[in-house]
């Protein structure tokens, strides 16, 4: 048994995937789950540039579900799951069958339901276990590498502009665009490097009117360190017409690659996770600048991060966990070193998620980086242990 990291319930305050305030929250997922809009982005990129200026299941995992496996009321008869390959037995998979994945995001407040994005394809779906998938926007994308559909984030006001942004790579660079219903991707912001390796990023709205933006370095340090880049760097992006538009603020520089954001809605503080070519890390974005809060040297390769209760929580590709280190706070700046507390139960993880009552929702990698098993790739709902339970 291990301890060492509180589980204090953190506060519903500010924006985004992690500090959007919860009525604003509220209001995005009840448009999601009440519109479903599929858009369609069937347009080539000369198209899009043209327009621009219009506006068989592991052992882990079965041993899991026959442990986890909720048990029907004496009084309702078990409810059967629909036919077919792609129902996972284990009750805390909430998607299967997708292609790569990249971006993930709860859909409503309990996390049964969630949106996730395929990087291979080009497709932002929502879904729940048992289904269906809707589709809810489509970006043409370039996939090779570890490029594609590597974020998204919802219009503030997305309950009246049903608009989508995101952060996607095209055969010439990677890019914001701004997907609307029956429209072209219209682009943002364009000429952010792309390189064979290092295109993963993320981005969130701090505010209504400022997305945050991390950007992988293309597998070019230099250019992450250069001032006159937009690799490797975490920006605020201000304006979102389609155009030429102000270049964004850059608040870090010289970042790595596989680059994922964690904002935090206790601290108000904003997490970030890497991998470099000698250790991989999580840092905290000060006014200052950025610090160091842990470092990998075995780089397992963290791909994704998230913050509730009290935890920075951790997703690894090559060595298959979750780990979660405490969160510093002015009272107890001190970081303990992290505890694994899920290990190799899903195979490949990448993106995950936190929802404010303490669930964690993650995206596997098996198609791209593991061994895929019948439902690959999945999204799981999960509730990491408490400080009193064991977490191996």
């Amino acid at each position: 048994m291990r301890k060492g990291w509180p589980t204090t319930t953190p506060n519903r305050e500010r924006l985004a995937r992690g500090n959007r305030t919860p009525g604003s929250r509220l209001g995005i997922v009840a448009a999601v789950l009440a519109v479903l809009v599929v858009l369609n982005g069937c347009a080539d990129f000369t198209d899009q540039d043209r327009a621009k200026d219009a506006g068989a299941f592991s052992a882990n995992n079965e041993s899991a579900a026959k442990k986890e496996q909720p048990r029907p009321s004496p009084t309702e008869p078990p409810v059967p799951p629909p036919p077919g390959p792609c129902v996972d037995p284990d009750p805390a998979v909430i998607a299967t069958c997708l292609a790569s994945t990249a971006a993930v995001m709860p859909g409503d407040d309990q996390g049964d339901v969630t949106v996730v994005a395929e990087r291979t394809t080009g497709r932002i779906l929502t879904t729940k276990r048992y289904g269906p998938q809707r589709v809810l926007a489509t970006a043409p994308v370039d996939s090779s590498g570890d490029g594609g559909l590597i974020d998204f984030a919802f219009s503030p006001t997305y309950s009246q502009d049903r608009l989508i942004y995101a952060l996607i790579t095209t055969p010439s660079d990677n890019r914001i665009v701004r997907l609307a219903p029956g429209d072209v991707p219209k682009p943002i912001l364009v000429g952010i490097p792309k390189g064979a390796t290092g295109n993963m990023g993320a981005m969130f709205f701090r505010t209504p009117g400022e997305l945050v933006v991390a950007t992988g370095n293309a597998g070019d340090p230099a250019a992450a360190a250069s001032p006159s880049s937009l690799a490797g760097k975490i920006m605020v992006v201000t304006s979102f017409r389609s155009g030429a538009n102000p270049p964004p603020r850059i608040l870090a520089s010289g970042l790595g690659s596989n680059v994922s954001l964690c904002p935090s809605t206790t601290t108000g503080s904003l997490y970030f996770a890497e991998q470099t070519p000698t250790e991989d890390r999580v840092q905290v974005l000060e006014s200052s600048g950025p610090k160091v809060l842990w470092t990998w040297p075995d780089r397992p390769q963290i791909a994704g991060c998230a913050v509730t209760s009290g935890a920075i929580f951790v997703s690894t590709t090559r060595t298959q966990h979750i780990e979660a280190l405490t969160e510093p706070t002015r009272e107890k700046p001190a970081v303990t070193p992290p505890v694994v507390v899920l290990e190799k139960r899903y195979g490949a993880l990448g993106r995950m998620v936190a929802l404010d009552n303490g669930i964690l929702q993650f995206a596997t990698v098996n198609k791209e980086y593991g061994k895929p098993v019948s439902t690959d790739d999945r999204v799981v709902k999960w509730l990491p242990p408490s400080s009193s339970e064991d977490r191996t």
